[in-house]
């Protein structure tokens, strides 16, 4: 049996990308025209390859070739290989073009709506070298992406004090929840009022995983009540449509209300729970072995946010 050692130096690129080929085109000959190569020598390259691996990959047959399971398995692992590679080839490319950092950013629907376009405009601005991908995702997603290094930076609400599993964290925004309603619903004359309040009243509500629908339904339990919710909705333009057309109505941050002012006809009151008032962290496994251009995008969040207290572990 080789080696590990043996097994990487006797296994070439080129022979895995034939090995694919041939697979996908179901014979050595189409194969062989489609990469420009004689049909002798990915036979040869084959068979060579079984034999460094001493087992047989391909049946062979007047039609063309069918799959062993050894070579089942050998296709999977080298189509996710030349993937890695492809996307490293991409990757490296973006370096030599200009592109000196990439920073993957999963945050959650409250600080992409309500802070980040601008965040992120002014940081591009200012560091235009650096690709910054961003994904929205609900809270509890956005703090597993960060620990299965999905994403090299979370943003989103972490909870008072919640547990993080080892994950650090840096304060960034605050915003607090306001009840929107139509102009003319009865709550909208009463002021700031107790989430307990609006039990009577149907909801508009957000996925049931999400941070704000947790607290509402906490709040709800601990009221010894329920909620009366009329539909979920996945993002908070849907929820303004919803509510203005009277299906209920709904929490939301303030500074989403007020970014979407011109979403019909609609009303806020603020909430005077505790709850209400919440934090959006800045979340990553260690801040201080972030890459260069990762550190450079949270000094920037921090800088133009409103929360200065310095991080912590979780």
């Amino acid at each position: 049996m080789l080696s590990d050692r043996n097994f990487t130096r006797q296994i070439d690129l080129t022979t895995l990308q034939l090995f694919v080929a041939v697979c996908e085109h179901g014979s050595i000959g189409r194969a062989a025209e489609h990469e420009f190569i004689a049909a002798s020598a990915v036979s040869k390259r084959l068979s060579d390859l079984e034999a460094t691996l001493g087992t047989l990959l391909l049946h062979r047959h007047a039609r063309g070739v069918r799959l062993t399971p050894a070579g089942e398995s050998l296709l999977h692992h080298a189509r996710s290989m030349l993937f890695s590679l492809d996307r490293m080839h991409h990757e490296l490319a973006e370096y030599a073009d200009g592109v000196r950092g990439h920073v993957r950013v999963h945050a959650n629907i409250s600080a992409i709506v309500q802070f980040l376009p601008e965040d992120l405009g002014t940081f591009i601005r200012s560091h235009g070298a650096v690709k910054i991908d961003l994904e929205e995702h609900l809270s509890f997603e956005v703090i597993r992406a960060v620990h299965e290094g999905a994403a090299d930076l979370g943003i989103c609400h972490t909870g008072a004090g919640g547990d993080l599993g080892g994950l650090h964290r840096q304060a960034y925004r605050q915003d607090h929840l306001v009840l929107a309603m139509p102009r003319h619903h009865p709550l909208a004359a009463r002021g700031p009022l107790a989430f307990a309040d609006t039990l009577d009243w149907d909801h508009v509500g957000l996925h049931a995983n999400s941070s704000i629908y947790r607290a509402m339904h906490a709040a709800a339990a601990a009221a010894g009540r329920g909620i009366r919710l009329r539909i979920r909705v996945t993002g908070l333009d849907a929820m303004c449509r919803m509510i203005d057309n009277g299906l209920g109505v709904g929490l939301m941050p303030l500074r989403a209300f007020e970014l979407m002012q011109g979403t019909g006809t609609l009303a806020c009151v603020p909430l005077t729970d505790t709850w209400a008032r919440r934090r959006i962290d800045l979340v990553a496994r260690d801040f201080n072995t972030l890459p260069m251009s990762a550190r450079l995008l949270v000094e920037h969040l921090k800088a133009h946010g409103d929360t200065p207290e310095a991080g912590t572990p979780a």
